[in-house]
């Protein structure tokens, strides 16, 4: 509920303070006099955008703060979970600067706009001409119906059910596909594991690989090589072995008389006997190598696969290639099979879901029980207000699927004529018919639902008489529940407030401001004349006005 709107520097407002009724407070006022423009200060509270344009006075900055009651209106989850200070008492202000910047806070804390549209919805449900209202929403049309028919608890409990059903849907996909990524995974790594175990991979294989094969590609060469080294150190007929003896010998008959030459000696022995050593070996080798092109092959095509498979996995080694092997082994090894987890889990899901449904066929069998009587309470009203032929239905569609409110789907349609088609309310109604309408429907659920702070622009625009006795009556009704502010122009209407405030344009020195003020009893009785009749008011209506207020 408002308790109180201050406005400081906004358009032609140069300064100006409201304290609403808690029930119903109307304004009234000459076109042009700015009651639009409280509105346009009431949307600054509300989140909406602002534009410097909007200054009164240039060099100073805007200020509107609006104070509420909040303490009936179960929002204490906002505060905490916008880490703003909670209280009964809420004071919501916006400032706007010269240079255009604008800042929000609600309890003196920082808020952006998001953040102030959401708590805003819950104290204001302002209705402004060939706006989109609540009305045209199918989910507010939902709450309507489920607030006749006494479905909070009920409702309250499927949705509960229904979260905890979500989650487990969730998590039943969740797992699903894990365990359908997993078992694909797995059939990747046993691919790459065949590969492997049919390769065979030993370690230090491939240096010994590519030397044997390289031998083997020049064995005839290699084997020449040999030969010839081995015909140089010991057959030929200079070969250096023999003259090596020859010399060593020679050398030898001194031996034994100097210390130096013996050492000589003896190092010509052993260059002698490696040299020997070496030729026998390059003799041997000289005879092991055969040219073996069907081994030539075995060997290439071997190594063929060992680079394909280090080409694949980017690295260089076999003892790299075995690494890659051990760890495709652990992870085939650590797979767990999530199937018994999905088979319990899909159970689950299952119950769950028989308990929703039977949880949503009470909620729409309650539904549709009080259809017919809401349909006929809201055209009973229409006709009240002049629109006898207007006709509403309450569309009820039964679902293939489960959602936040069972398997129903509500669609208000309407029809303002006689014989008209029926059709979505936002379609085919025009906004003063809107504005009735959502006058009746909302007068009729009033008891029943939590509305905020109910705030009608104009709608009795198109209206007078009896039609707009009948909705000031209407509205006087709806207001011993809930607060309700109305700007009207008509006088059946404003004679039903529980407070009255004018709103009135004053030329000064410089330039004109509005301004406004709380009627007292006099002063209604020459307000509401003067709507009737003209300024200065006729002395039949100034009768007629205080028949309307009941003075």
């Amino acid at each position: 509920m408002i308790e109180r709107l201050y406005i400081k520097n906004y358009a032609i407002i140069d300064e100006l303070e409201i304290i609403f009724s808690k029930q119903l407070t109307i304004i009234t006022g000459e076109t042009g006099a700015g009651k639009s423009i409280l509105l346009g200060a009431l949307g600054l509270i509300m989140g909406k955008r602002a534009d410097s344009k909007v200054l009164y006075q240039t060099e100073n900055k805007c200020v509107v703060e609006a104070h509420f009651q909040v303490g009936s209106y179960n929002l204490k989850s906002f505060f905490e979970a916008n880490d703003i200070d909670y209280d009964s008492e809420v004071i919501i202000r916006r400032e706007l600067t010269p240079s255009g910047k604008s800042r929000a806070f609600i309890n003196d804390t920082p808020v952006n706009l998001q953040q102030l549209k959401r708590l805003s919805e819950n104290l204001i449900d302002l209705h402004q001409q060939f706006d989109t209202l609540d009305i045209h929403n199918v989910s507010f049309q939902m709450r309507m119906i489920d607030a006749l028919a006494g479905n909070r608890e009920a409702l309250s409990l499927y949705q509960d059910q229904f979260k905890t059903y979500q989650k487990s849907k969730k998590l039943l996909e969740s797992l699903v596909n894990q365990n359908n990524l997993a078992m694909n995974e797995m059939d990747f790594l046993h691919f790459q594991l065949d590969e492997f175990t049919k390769v065979g991979l030993q370690a230090n294989e491939q240096v010994k690989l590519e030397e044997d094969q390289q031998t083997l590609s020049s064995a005839e060469e290699i084997k020449q090589r040999l030969a010839e080294a081995y015909h140089v150190l010991s057959e030929d007929e200079m070969a250096i072995v023999s003259k090596l003896r020859t010399l060593s010998n020679a050398i030898g008959n001194y031996a034994a008389i100097n210390s130096n030459i013996r050492e000589i000696h003896t190092r010509f022995e052993g260059i002698i006997v490696d040299l020997q050593d070496m030729a026998d070996e390059m003799n041997q080798l000289d005879e092991s190598i055969e040219y073996d092109p069907e081994r030539l092959m075995e060997i290439s095509s071997r190594l063929d696969l060992i680079f394909k498979l280090q080409s694949k996995h980017h690295v260089q080694s076999i003892e790299e290639l075995l690494v890659i092997q051990g760890q495709i082994e652990e992870k085939i090894n650590a797979f767990s099979d999530l199937s018994d987890q999905i088979e319990a889990l899909e159970i689950s899901v299952n119950n769950q879901e028989k308990k929703l449904l039977k949880l949503a066929k009470k909620l729409s069998e309650k539904r549709k029980k009080v259809i017919p009587g809401f349909e006929k309470k809201v055209h009973d009203l229409l006709e009240q207000l002049s629109m006898q032929h207007a006709q509403l239905k309450v569309d009820v569609e039964d679902l293939n699927e489960l959602n936040s409110t069972g398997k129903d789907r509500i669609r208000f349609l309407f029809a303002a004529n006689k014989g008209g088609r029926l059709e979505a309310i936002k379609d085919v109604a025009s906004g003063g018919e809107i504005s009735r309408l959502t006058l009746c429907t909302k007068s009729l659920v009033a008891s029943a639902i939590p509305l905020p702070t109910l705030i009608f622009d104009e709608i009795d625009s198109g209206v007078s008489g009896d039609v707009a006795l009948k909705m000031g009556q209407i509205l006087h009704g709806l207001a011993k529940q809930h607060q309700v502010v109305s700007i009207t122009h008509t006088p059946q209407i404003a004679a039903k407030a529980d407070q009255h405030y004018f709103v009135y344009k004053k030329a000064g020195k410089d330039r004109t401001t509005t301004h406004i003020k709380d009627l007292n009893k006099e002063e209604r009785i020459v307000e509401i004349a003067t709507m009737l009749s003209g300024n200065p008011p006729s002395q039949s209506a100034v009768d007629n006005a205080q028949e309307l207020l009941g003075f």
